[in-house]
């Protein structure tokens, strides 16, 4: 891999990470099309660089993690929150883990959720049209937090989008598309990290080792993929409160379509 590759997967991990339309899908894309060999050290980029996303994360919501003014109390109810919506994604891959690895190297699911998840964002401004009106605006039940764990569950199908289901998750608890796609932001923070650590030990396990360069390519991809997120978050929460989920549907369906083209005329397409 090279520092122009690793720069140009970094930016559209940073893009697509936080935006419900599948980082997976466009990986499989963005490494097809630059014939990026599917190697450990690939595959551990591709997963650690999501390290730098999560912490635009903490940054842009930094008020959020820390407490502020002394109020530990809402300090502690918040990390309470996302472990527990945290907590069914855990049990899941422990025992599904196999089945899960498996679909991860399946182009056509990754297409056939992208494409299916694109007719479902087509709908979800008519289902949730009150959201943003009466939806709650911070989430306040603890069972409220489970449940949108268990719409994470769902994105275990690579094309789903992690952040796609836990903001409908968000949306079916009554919270307003602010707060769902901001609690998706925050439930990303131990999900994503917990998937950095687990591949890091693993390629360490394995004693593949880091090339010449190699440590310097991963800094850099997360360093981009941090500044990239960063923006892509603000730009996001404004665009969903004020124009919906249509044009996520649309570019689901074009580039589950896109994958499904290439993949039946024989393009060789790599998942990372």
């Amino acid at each position: 891999m090279s520092i122009i590759q690793a720069i140009i997967l970094a930016i559209i991990e940073g893009l697509t990470e936080f935006l419900p339309v599948s980082s997976t899908g466009h990986m499989i894309i963005g490494s097809s099309m630059m014939g990026i060999a599917s190697l450990p050290f690939t595959k551990l980029f591709t997963v650690c660089i999501q390290f730098g996303a999560i912490l635009s994360v903490v940054v842009i919501y930094w008020k959020n993690f820390l407490p502020v003014n002394g109020k530990l109390s809402e300090s502690i109810d918040f990390y309470k929150k996302i472990i527990l919506a945290f907590i069914p994604a855990v049990i899941f891959g422990l025992l599904f883990k196999k089945h899960i690895d498996a679909l991860m190297e399946n182009v056509v699911v990754v297409a056939s959720a992208l494409l299916i998840g694109g007719i479902i964002f087509l709908l979800l401004d008519k289902w949730f049209h009150e959201a943003e009106e009466r939806g709650d605006s911070k989430l306040t039940s603890d069972k409220k937090a489970i449940a949108i764990g268990c719409f994470q569950v769902i994105a275990m199908i690579p094309g789903v989008s992690r952040s796609a289901a836990t903001i409908i998750g968000g949306l079916t608890q009554k919270l307003n598309k602010k707060a769902a796609a901001e609690f998706s932001f925050f439930l990303a923070v131990p999900t994503m990290f917990a998937a950095t650590v687990k591949d890091l030990f693993d390629f360490y396990k394995s004693g593949v080792g880091f090339e010449k360069d190699q440590l310097g390519i991963l800094v850099l991809g997360n360093v981009v993929a941090f500044i990239v997120a960063f923006l892509a978050i603000r730009s996001f929460i404004g665009y969903l409160t004020k124009h919906g989920f249509k044009i996520f549907g649309y570019y689901r369906i074009i580039v589950g379509a896109a994958i499904l083209i290439l993949y039946y005329l024989g393009y060789e397409l790599t998942i990372l």
